[in-house]
C-alpha cells in the first residue's frame, strides 16, 4: 500500500536549498554584485515578448542548456529568473549541483510574472 500522507513536493524540497530573492532584493542585489549576468530560463519566444533589461537567454528546455551554462564563469554572481519559478529552481539546482559556486546563484522567486508585477506597485 502506498503512503498517501501530504508530502513536501519537489519543487519546493530544491527551492528551499536556494537563494531565493524576492523581485525588489533580486533587483538591489544585482545592483550591488559585480560582476553579474542575469539569465532568463525560459524559451526564445518567452525572451522575444519581453524579458529583465541586459538578461542573456538560455532556455533551460533545450538539449543545449548545460553547455552554454558551463560557458559562465563561475566568478560572477548568477541571477536566474524563469516565467513563474518553477524552470529557474530546476536551473539553479542543476548550476548548484554541476559545481558552480551556491553563494553566487540567485533564483528570483515567483519569476518573471512576480518581477513585472511588483514593477506596477
Amino acid at each position: 500500500m502506498q503512503d498517501k500522507s501530504c508530502k513536501t513536493p519537489r519543487w519546493q524540497a530544491l527551492k528551499s536549498q536556494l537563494n531565493n530573492l524576492k523581485p525588489e532584493a533580486f533587483k538591489e542585489k544585482f545592483m550591488d554584485c559585480s560582476p553579474s549576468i542575469i539569465i532568463d530560463v525560459r524559451t526564445a519566444d518567452e525572451y522575444n515578448v519581453s524579458h529583465i533589461e541586459g538578461a542573456i537567454n538560455i532556455d533551460y528546455l533545450q538539449e543545449s542548456f548545460w553547455d552554454e551554462i558551463e560557458q559562465l564563469s563561475n566568478y560572477n554572481n548568477l541571477f536566474v529568473y524563469c516565467r513563474t519559478g518553477r524552470r529557474s529552481i530546476r536551473a539553479c539546482t542543476l548550476m548548484r549541483n554541476g559545481g558552480f559556486d551556491k553563494d553566487k546563484i540567485f533564483n528570483l522567486e515567483g519569476g518573471y510574472e512576480a518581477y513585472v508585477n511588483s514593477s506596477k506597485n
